[in-house]
């Protein structure tokens, strides 16, 4: 099934990613291992979801909290540049 229609990933594909990485992924980090960046921010739940249902219960815990710390960073640098601007 895709999952996201920019990227055209699948729900395999994100699979895939997470049952071979080693460490917990992000969900940046499964767009870059697929070669791609996240786009419109639609499909991000679902591969959340995904994500989550692929790993044990402590690597989601870990993820979820690189995702976090990837919201504020995004904020951030755009407060910034509207600051700068």
């Amino acid at each position: 099934m895709i999952v996201c229609s920019c990227n055209v990933l699948t729900d395999h594909d994100v699979r895939s990613v997470v049952q071979t990485a080693e460490d917990p992924l992000t969900t940046s980090d499964v767009y870059g291992c697929l070669g791609c960046s996240r786009q419109c921010g639609r499909c991000a739940r679902t591969i959340k979801r995904i994500m989550n249902e692929t790993m044990g219960p402590a690597d989601a815990a870990i993820a979820a909290a690189g995702d976090g710390l990837e919201r504020r960073a995004a904020t951030l640098d755009f407060q910034l540049a509207e600051e700068a601007a």
